[in-house]
């Protein structure tokens, strides 16, 4: 109700503005076409013969007539695009992000209602998004809070034992909670551009070592080889390697994940004139067109997988943050090949 009070006393004085402008624009004209038939007239009356009457002032006065109407005309096609932005702008306030105005009048009004559109498009989007995210967020979060409710509640009625096994269960949840957490903190700051980065010279190819290193156990429970290629020298970024880490985490972990029994994840590091180009590929079964566009999506996660689905729009955003870009590439039977850039280090 406050709402729609409030629109309608701003329409009742955008009226009032429009009718003032209008009005002041109609004053305006008039003294000026009548200040320029005096001017005439008297020039008229002193060049011609005496006890004649200039017969041009009649036709003055029809010309006067004739651009106050045409003023007043001119000011309609200019007021109305310009009330109707006006109009649109109030319902955007109250929320209303499906508004469109239509695009007339003088080229500079197009532009505005051009602009005003291609605003409330971005507003929309950012809505939906922050909408979806939002519903997003609660359903990952639900899954976790109910088993730790479920088993304290156990607990506490007697239904489960409170031993070490039970402890741990309950530990291994709180991790869950605490990553998903720390996953969309990373994300937040990363859409804002506030994700800090701490470069330093680092040798990428011991990095993604260190990183196969520690994914060897979980590649051996699958019977999924590892390896990392790269020249014999070292090959230095100007990265901030935590960040980085994270990256190859991700993209090593998903590789392994959909890699069968037998199959094969490499790494393949290589400097290149402007920067260095990473790719890691797996022998798993693939994507399709569909799946490949959503890929980087928040909550995206494929068939039978436990993560947040955070983990690739995370990576491109830190890999962003570098300065870098990110691409995949697949097709259904024959693997994914995920290919990233990072910058070189100064010399």
């Amino acid at each position: 109700m406050t709402g729609d009070f409030r629109h309608a006393a701003g329409r009742r004085a955008r009226a009032r503005f429009f009718r003032r402008v209008a009005i002041a624009s109609v004053l305006v004209l008039a003294f000026a076409i009548l200040g320029f038939i005096s001017v005439v007239r008297s020039i008229t009356d002193a060049a011609a013969p005496a006890g004649t009457r200039p017969t041009i002032i009649p036709f003055l006065l029809v010309i006067a007539v004739w651009g106050i109407l045409l003023t007043v005309r001119k000011a309609r096609g200019f007021a109305s695009p310009l009330y109707a932005v006006m109009e649109a702008a109030d319902r955007v306030a109250e929320g209303d992000y499906t508004v469109r105005v239509s695009s007339g009048g003088p080229a500079p009004l197009r532009a505005l209602a051009s602009s005003f559109n291609t605003m409330t498009e971005r507003l929309q989007d950012a809505d939906r998004v922050r909408r979806d995210l939002m519903a997003d967020v609660a359903h990952e979060l639900r899954t976790p809070l109910s088993v730790l409710q479920g088993r304290l509640e156990g607990l506490l009625d007697g239904v489960y034992a409170c031993d070490d096994r039970q402890l741990s269960q309950l530990l291994e949840e709180t991790h869950v909670l605490s990553r998903l957490v720390e996953d969309l903190r990373t994300l937040a700051l990363s859409d804002a551009g506030a994700l800090q980065i701490e470069r330093e010279p680092t040798d990428l190819l011991a990095l993604a070592r260190d990183v196969s290193i520690s994914m060897e156990p979980d590649a051996a429970r699958r019977s999924v080889s590892l390896r990392v290629d790269g020249s014999p020298t070292p090959v230095v970024a100007d990265i901030d390697p935590v960040r980085v880490r994270e990256v190859f985490t991700n993209l090593m972990a998903n590789a392994i994940r959909h890699s069968p029994a037998g199959g094969e994840v490499s790494v393949t590091i290589a400097a290149e004139a402007s920067a260095i180009v990473v790719t890691v590929a797996d022998t798993g079964s693939g994507m399709d067109a569909e799946t490949l566009a959503r890929l980087f999506d928040r909550f995206q996660k494929g068939a039978g997988s436990r993560g947040s689905g955070l983990g690739l729009a995370i990576a491109k955003g830190i890999v962003a943050a570098h300065g870098g870009e990110i691409s995949v590439s697949s097709t259904p039977g024959s693997g994914t090949r995920v290919t990233f850039t990072l910058p070189l280090a100064a010399a």
